[in-house]
């Protein structure tokens, strides 16, 4: 896949564990794909400002959160989702970061672990908060809540759903071999997403290239492989 809109440089301010937080045994989404993708998204809304974006599948909130800093100038509010407790603990903690009060109380973590240990990683980590620190020029508001995705979700209206498919050993919807004609957790929650939409929203989807849309509620802008993995961005599709 080219990239057209995220150069290629130097991201290790947002690795998971050094500034924002993560969980041992959950993959990361890369973060100049996640810039990428995200912009390509941006690229068909009119609006280009004080947006909304939601992850209905969010994990810990590590792609949420570096969006939140990436793009800090476009983005007003931030949702995110999961249907596990736990990543809803660590994207609560994570997403606190887009806020002058969060990233303060992260970095005063940091520096008793500094000061206890003088480890460079966290001399390291300190450094990266003061960068963060100088581009996080507003508080983004943000809102993480439990749900399952495939079961009815609250009015959120977003101007962008960017969503990367739970997939692998670690990490996967417990489906089993549908029957013909059965919609796949997929298309259920592409229903989902419809109903909290506008017909402005675009969507940004990641997946294993196995997984295939059929919705008809959806209409493809654009589709790249990446490695194992496929993204494809959509818009509503209205009469």
């Amino acid at each position: 896949m080219e990239y057209i809109y995220s150069p290629k440089m130097n991201y290790e301010d947002y690795a998971s564990g050094r500034v924002l937080y993560g969980i041992k045994g959950i993959p990361n989404f890369p973060v100049r794909l996640q810039a990428e993708i995200f912009s390509r998204a941006k690229n068909y809304l009119q609006k280009k400002s004080d947006l909304t974006v939601y992850d209905p599948c969010c994990g810990g909130g590590y792609s949420l959160t570096v969006l939140g800093f990436l793009f800090h100038d476009e983005i007003s509010s931030i949702w995110g989702s999961d249907i596990n407790p736990e990543m809803i603990a660590c994207a609560r903690k994570n997403v606190s970061l887009l806020s002058t009060d969060g990233l303060q109380k992260r970095s005063d973590e940091i520096k008793i672990l500094y000061d206890l240990y003088h480890k460079q990683s966290h001399f390291d980590a300190l450094e990266s908060c003061r960068r963060l620190e100088q581009i996080l020029k507003k508080d983004i508001k943000t809102e993480i809540f439990l749900s399952d995705c495939t079961k009815a979700l609250p009015r959120l209206n977003p101007d962008i759903i960017m969503t990367d498919i739970p997939y692998g050993n670690l990490v996967q919807w417990n489906e089993t071999v549908l029957p013909p004609g059965e919609p796949s957790s997929l298309d259920v929650m592409l229903e989902r997403l419809y109903a909290i939409s506008n017909d402005k929203t675009i969507l940004a989807v990641c997946m294993d290239k196995k997984q295939k849309i059929t919705s008809d509620k959806w209409i493809r802008l654009e589709k790249s492989n990446i490695g194992k993995r496929r993204f494809e961005i959509l818009k509503l599709f209205t009469a």
